[in-house]
């Protein structure tokens, strides 16, 4: 019989990609969003691929009553993969009220409906800004937390810490956290991809959408950071090798045999650096498309260099990131072209 795998944010970027990840390794997944920075043709997409549409619910992780029907409606969720939340650094700068509430909220009700339904564990979404900007490159599980310089990065840094209190306080569930580093690229497909709503606050869809001419120009926030080029320098990862290790720690926390603590870290990144500029000129040479950018001053809550220590991961997890930054730019121009043609 199938587990059942509860994805929130699951029309999300990561999320849908996680769902399409999970149901071809042979889980059963309830999916719930409330299509802030999605919608509902990405059902359509997961199910194209897999041949599988997941049991979906629209609502929003900060209600209550919509998430107790949920886990009500469904008893045997065995796990919680959570991504919902508003995720623009620079928007959270700007609105740091609208990234407390919904980020920090949605956690804490699940947690509480988890505790109530007897649920297994949680993977939680979480990311590399908890490191700041790190004394030592590359960065290690073992890093310290440093202050936040935006208040994404400071709820990721909070709902950490009520995780590892819920598990301290005997909680009776596991919880794997993952820090990501900079997810891009769409599944090989085209059926998925990153869709935000109105301008991009990401960097890839921005560079696709001003590569095809929708966009005038790409803003590089600064060139004067103490990288080779001057540009921020980030741990790319492609978004289906990201989606696989989430199903890589679904499996380690659902096995009876694992002997892993109650609460683990782990990097998922792909241990190589690569700069703002560099990646801009790599997708020019894969594509053949020239991308209009000019160099502008830096923004705020922006970290100057960072990149994962994945051993970590790679040794205990059994997973790897495997795709090239080549491919992974093709993936996502395939995605602005299908995108184009609809």
């Amino acid at each position: 019989m199938k587990q059942t795998i509860l994805v929130t944010g699951g029309t999300g970027y990561i999320g849908s990609h996680t769902t399409v990840e999970l149901q071809q390794a042979g889980y059963h997944v309830v999916s719930v969003d409330n299509f802030s920075n999605s919608n509902a043709a990405v059902l359509d997409g997961i199910e194209k691929i897999t041949g599988i549409r997941p049991d979906f619910y629209e609502a929003d992780c900060n209600d209550m009553p919509a998430m107790e029907h949920i886990f009500a409606s469904h008893p045997d969720i065995v796990g919680v993969i959570h991504f919902a939340a508003s995720k623009a650094v620079g928007e959270s700068v700007q609105k740091p009220l609208k990234y407390y509430r919904n980020n920090i909220l949605s956690l804490l009700n699940l947690l509480e409906l988890m505790a109530r339904f007897g649920t297994r564990g949680i993977v939680f979404s979480s990311s590399c800004t908890v490191y700041g900007q790190p004394d030592v490159l590359p960065v290690t599980e073992d890093a310290p937390i440093q202050e936040a310089i935006s208040p994404y990065g400071n709820t990721k840094q909070i709902n950490e810490e009520i995780i590892r209190d819920a598990i301290h306080a005997g909680a009776g569930y596991k919880a794997i956290l993952l820090r990501y580093f900079n997810p891009i690229g769409a599944h090989p497909s085209a059926h998925i991809g990153e869709l935000p709503i109105g301008v991009p606050q990401n960097l890839i869809p921005y560079l696709t959408q001003t590569a095809a001419g929708i966009r005038a120009e790409l803003s590089v926030f600064g060139d004067d950071y103490n990288t080779p080029d001057g540009s921020c320098i980030r741990d790319y990862i492609y978004v289906v090798d990201l989606a696989k290790a989430h199903v890589a720690a679904i499996r380690r926390m659902l096995c009876a045999e694992t002997n892993g603590d109650a609460l683990e870290v782990f990097n998922i990144g792909t241990g190589a650096g690569v700069s703002v500029l560099e990646l801009i000129n790599t997708f020019e040479k894969v594509t053949g498309v020239s991308v209009p950018h000019r160099i502008v001053g830096r923004r705020e809550g922006d970290i100057e260099q960072v990149w994962a220590d994945p051993r970590k991961a790679n040794e205990v997890l059994g997973w790897k990131a495997e795709e090239t930054l080549s491919n992974t730019l093709l993936s996502a121009w395939r995605w602005q072209q299908h995108l184009s043609d609809r």
